[in-house]
């Protein structure tokens, strides 16, 4: 029971985020749905290790939980950087 309630609340989180990640408006908004589908990305791994009682899935989930780490920050550095050439000012970049 656990894990389908798990399941639901994670496709639930996945179609919001999609719905920001498309809309925006700001890149902000983007960079927080991509953290988001990341943790319904992990949650999926743990709602699967709980209903399978295998624990690989925990350590799929760990390299889940990294590799949305390390994409939030390249994002995030990757706006930055964009901010700092001169292509556009703050207030543009987070329209």
């Amino acid at each position: 029971m656990t894990a389908v309630a798990l399941v639901a609340c994670s496709l639930l989180a996945v179609a919001l985020a999609t719905v920001r990640m498309v809309r925006g408006p700001r890149h902000a908004d983007r960079i927080v749905a991509l953290d988001v589908l990341f943790a319904a990305g992990l949650t999926l791994c743990v709602a699967a290790a709980l209903a399978t009682g295998r624990t690989e899935f925990l350590d799929i989930g760990i390299a889940v939980a990294l590799v949305g780490f390390v994409a939030t920050i390249g994002w995030t550095r990757l706006i930055r950087q964009g901010s700092a050439a001169g292509a556009a000012g703050p207030e543009e970049i987070d329209r």
